[in-house]
């Protein structure tokens, strides 16, 4: 059972719930549009008919393989005499029903499979059932694409993690520490030396090794590769600040970048881990 989410319809406020899937909604909160002083009243007296019994009846064979036919058979034969009366406790406990429930407390009351409850709705009220069938529907929706989210965000994370725990994979990632003489040859791209700090490669050599390939060496690059990218950019303008030399620079960003490489990885593996 997850947390009650709330419906408005026509200034009422509705309950529903899900359990195992299945979504279910106030009629208490319903009955409130005929009786707003005794909602109870109205759910009894829409227990008592004949039609009433054979739905949810119905609805409980061919949902509930554990309904009571016989308690059922007996409800259906008394039913719309003038003594007959029929509380929702008293149906869930005779016959085993799944259909409605029934909660204690403050934000109890009898709830119904949307099926129930929206047959109850139209004995309430026709144009009633319209509106909540349309605020029903709103609610669905906001729940598929909040999903539909939270999919395409898994799917996109479950690629990253799949690439990040791949050995062969972590090797390319993690950048290679720069020989004195990779530091020593003077780029006049600062771009291309940041290239190098991170892919150890320049963007030229990169175009040399990947001749088909559309876009650049940054366009190939991956989410953490782009972040810590963009925070050698910041480290750099700093140093530039400080006049040091571009071999000097190099040599720096090459440390920065293989430490937060290898932080970020370490960091998502114990996200998976959890």
């Amino acid at each position: 059972m997850i947390k009650n989410k709330i419906l408005i319809v026509k200034g009422i406020s509705i309950s529903t719930f899900k359990l195992e899937n299945e979504d279910f909604i106030s009629l208490t909160d319903i009955a409130r549009n005929k009786n707003a002083e005794e909602p109870k009243d109205v759910v009894k007296n829409w227990m008592r008919s004949r039609t009433t019994i054979e739905f949810i009846g119905l609805w409980e064979r061919l949902n509930n393989p554990d309904f009571k036919g016989v308690e059922f058979d007996s409800f259906l034969f008394e039913a719309g005499s003038n003594s007959f009366t029929l509380s929702p406790t008293k149906w869930i406990e005779a016959t085993n029903a799944k259909g409605i429930i029934s909660k204690q407390g403050n934000k109890g009351g009898t709830f119904a499979h949307k099926d129930i409850a929206f047959e109850f709705a139209s004995w309430v009220s026709s144009g009633f059932k319209l509106y909540l069938i349309k605020e029903f529907q709103r609610l669905k929706e906001d729940e598929n694409d909040r999903l539909k989210l939270e999919w395409n965000l898994q799917r996109t994370l479950a690629k990253i993690n799949y690439r990040i725990h791949t050995d062969a994979i972590k090797e390319n990632l993690i950048p290679k520490e720069l020989s004195k003489f990779e530091i020593n040859i003077i780029y006049a791209n600062e771009a291309d030396m940041l290239n190098m700090a991170l892919f150890g490669k320049t963007a030229l050599q990169w175009r040399n090794e990947n001749p088909g390939t559309v876009g650049n060496i940054r366009d190939m690059a991956n989410i953490e590769q782009l972040v810590v990218l963009s925070n050698l950019e910041s480290i750099n303008a700093v140093l530039i600040n400080q006049d040091l030399p571009q071999p000097i620079r190099l040599k720096q960003l090459n440390q920065v970048a293989i430490t937060q490489m290898k932080s970020l990885l370490e960091n998502i593996q114990i996200k998976r881990l959890k």
